[in-house]
C-alpha cells in the first residue's frame, strides 16, 4: 500500500456545537482511521473524524483508550481494545519489543515476506459513498433555506433530516442549519459544496462530516 494515498482529514473545522448537534442525532464524533477490501480486491483508505453511532462499539471509546475493529466474512465484527497512551502502556509496549528482539523472534510487518506481497489497486477518495452531516450559517432571511436545499437538489444530494435552529444563531444576520443526507459519492458531495459556496445565502463554509456506517 502506497502510504502517501492515503485521504487524511483533520478535526479542526469540529466545535462544540458540532458535538451538541451529533449527540442529538444520536452520533459522536471519532477520528477513525478506515481500511476496506471491496469485492474486486480494491483497498479504500481514509482518515477523517467521522459520526458514529451511539450504539457501535466504537462509539464508547474514549482518553487513552484505542480501538481496532475488524469485520470478517464469517465472524463478523471483532472489537480490540486497550491503552494508547500513558507511561505504564507505552513503556510495556517497548520493552515487550525489547525482548523479542533479544529472544530473535521476529514477524515480517505485513505478517507475509516483502517478497510474497503484491501491490494493491486503491479506491479513490472521490468513489467514496456515504451518508454526510453537514453544518452551515445560512443568512438569516426569507427563502435562504429554499436556496440551500436547491442547491443540494441540483448536485443530487438527498436530504433526510434538516435542523434550523434560530435561537442559536445571530438575529438579523445568520443562523445554524444542520442536517443528515441520504448516502451519496463523495464526488457528489463536493459537487455540491462547491454550489453552496456560491450562494451569498451561505455565510461560511459549511462543516462536512462523514457518517461511519452509512
Amino acid at each position: 500500500v502506497d502510504f502517501s494515498s492515503v485521504y487524511v482529514e483533520g478535526i479542526e473545522t469540529i466545535t462544540a456545537a458540532d458535538i451538541k448537534f451529533a449527540a442529538e442525532f444520536g452520533y459522536r464524533i471519532k477520528l477513525l482511521g478506515t481500511a476496506v477490501r471491496n469485492e474486486q480486491g480494491a483497498i479504500e483508505q481514509r482518515v477523517h473524524p467521522a459520526l458514529v453511532a451511539h450504539s457501535a462499539p466504537l462509539a464508547s471509546v474514549s482518553g487513552v483508550t484505542n480501538a481496532v475493529s475488524v469485520h470478517g466474512g464469517y465472524v463478523g465484527n471483532v472489537v480490540l481494545t486497550g491503552p494508547g497512551a500513558g507511561e505504564g502502556p507505552t513503556a510495556s509496549a517497548v520493552v515487550a519489543d525489547i525482548v523479542d528482539i533479544a529472544r530473535g523472534i521476529a514477524f515480517p510487518p505485513f505478517i507475509l515476506p516483502q517478497s510474497q506481497l503484491k501491490p494493491a489497486e486503491i479506491v479513490e477518495m472521490s468513489d467514496y459513498s456515504g451518508a454526510y452531516y453537514l453544518r452551515l450559517k445560512a443568512a438569516d432571511r426569507a427563502g435562504s433555506m429554499a436556496e440551500v436545499t436547491k442547491a443540494l437538489a441540483e448536485a443530487d444530494v438527498s436530504i433526510e433530516r434538516i435542523v434550523q435552529r434560530p435561537d442559536q444563531g445571530r438575529d438579523g444576520e445568520w443562523l445554524p442549519v444542520v442536517l443528515i443526507t441520504h448516502e451519496t459519492r463523495e464526488a457528489t458531495m463536493q459537487r455540491a459544496l462547491a454550489l453552496l459556496s456560491e450562494h451569498a445565502d451561505v455565510v461560511s463554509a459549511p462543516v462536512v462530516i462523514r457518517i461511519q456506517g452509512s
